[in-house]
Parts: C-alpha cells; sequence; structure tokens
C-alpha cells in the first residue's frame, strides 16, 4: 500500500483520501484535506502552524519517548606535570607544611639579598677603580678635545623654562652659572614674542 506525504502538513496520506493540486508550472501538490489545501493556497508557513509535522519536529514535541535520557557527565579533576615540574614535584610541594615553606622562602630571600649586595660591592669597586683610572690620567696631563683647542669649559645647561629665567630668585641662586651678557637677550626676545 503506496503513502504519500501532505505537501503542506507533513501528515500521511492513505489511499483513497486527500487531494492533488497542480500548480501552472506543472509541479504537483498533494493535501490530505481541505484545511491544509485552504493554508496552502494563502500562502502560510507550515513552520508556524502548531499542528503541522514541520513545526512539532522544529519544537521537539512528542519525541520524549524516542530519545532515551542523556547521561550528564561529571568532570574529574586530573593533576598532570607542568612545563619545569613534575607530577612528584607538584605533590610534594602541595603536601609541604606552611613552617618548612616559610622556611624556604626566608632562605631564599636571603640569598637573593647577599647576591644583591655582592653585585653592589663589585659595582662600587669597579666604579672606584675606574675613577683612580680616570685621576691618573687627568694628572699625566690629557685634556679633552675642546680644552685642547682652547675653549673655555661649558657653562652648565640652563633648565627648559625661560619663565624661570626672569625669576629673580632663580638668578640669584644660579647667578654664577648665568652668564650676564644672556639676560637683555633674553629679555629682548621674550618683549618681541619670539620662542
Amino acid at each position: 500500500m503506496r503513502t504519500y506525504d501532505d505537501s503542506f502538513s507533513g501528515v500521511r496520506i492513505y489511499p483513497g483520501k486527500g487531494k492533488i493540486y497542480v500548480r501552472g508550472d506543472s509541479k504537483v501538490f498533494r493535501f490530505q484535506n481541505g484545511k491544509s489545501e485552504s493554508l496552502f493556497l494563502q500562502r502560510k508557513n507550515p513552520r508556524r502552524i502548531a499542528w503541522t509535522v514541520l513545526y512539532r519536529r522544529q519544537h521537539r514535541k512528542g519525541i520524549s519517548e524516542e530519545v532515551a535520557k542523556k547521561r550528564t557527565r561529571r568532570t574529574v579533576k586530573a593533576q598532570r606535570g607542568i612545563v619545569g615540574a613534575s607530577l612528584d614535584v607538584i605533590k610534594e610541594k602541595r603536601s609541604q607544611r606552611p613552617e618548612a615553606r616559610n622556611a624556604a622562602r626566608a632562605a631564599a630571600i636571603k640569598e637573593s639579598k647577599e647576591k644583591k649586595a655582592a653585585s653592589a660591592a663589585a659595582k662600587k669597586a669597579e666604579k672606584a677603580k675606574s675613577a683612580a683610572a680616570a685621576k691618573g690620567s687627568a694628572a699625566r696631563g690629557q685634556v679633552s678635545k675642546q680644552g685642547a683647542k682652547g675653549l673655555p669649559p661649558r657653562s652648565p645647561r640652563l633648565p627648559a623654562k625661560r619663565l624661570s629665567l626672569m625669576n629673580p630668585k632663580f638668578l640669584r641662586e644660579r647667578e654664577s652659572a648665568v652668564l650676564v651678557s644672556f639676560r637683555p637677550v633674553l629679555l629682548q626676545s621674550r618683549v618681541h614674542g619670539m620662542p
């Protein structure tokens, strides 16, 4: 016995039942009854009509008997070794007592402080050695390039803020550093709007 499916609702049509509708482009549609034919001709969407097979399949209706209850998986924590530490080392550290851990930490801190002090002492010695060498070379008569040319030694660099140069208090403090000839030039550039 051959059966057909309803073109709209998806319900099975048995022999001797239903209607056949042939569209202008020669496509054949089979309907179980006038209700599904009418809804099809109104261009209704079978996925939005609650009693059709398409709707029920889309919204998972009536399939609870077929599907067995899914078993939920419980996650089990597995310990693994990481880069630089094997599983045994990790377990050992985890089982370590707090007192032992604190003692190990204190020892590590002490060791790092000693290393720092040793490196600082080495730096100091190196600095003193280089200073002594520089003093010795100056005593031997070595002169800088500018000194060899006969130029006077450079005056200390002036701060970037021009307003501080105009401050009388600043000028009194740095009188030796600021040349007297600089004052009128700075004042003049200030008056004419030059930067």
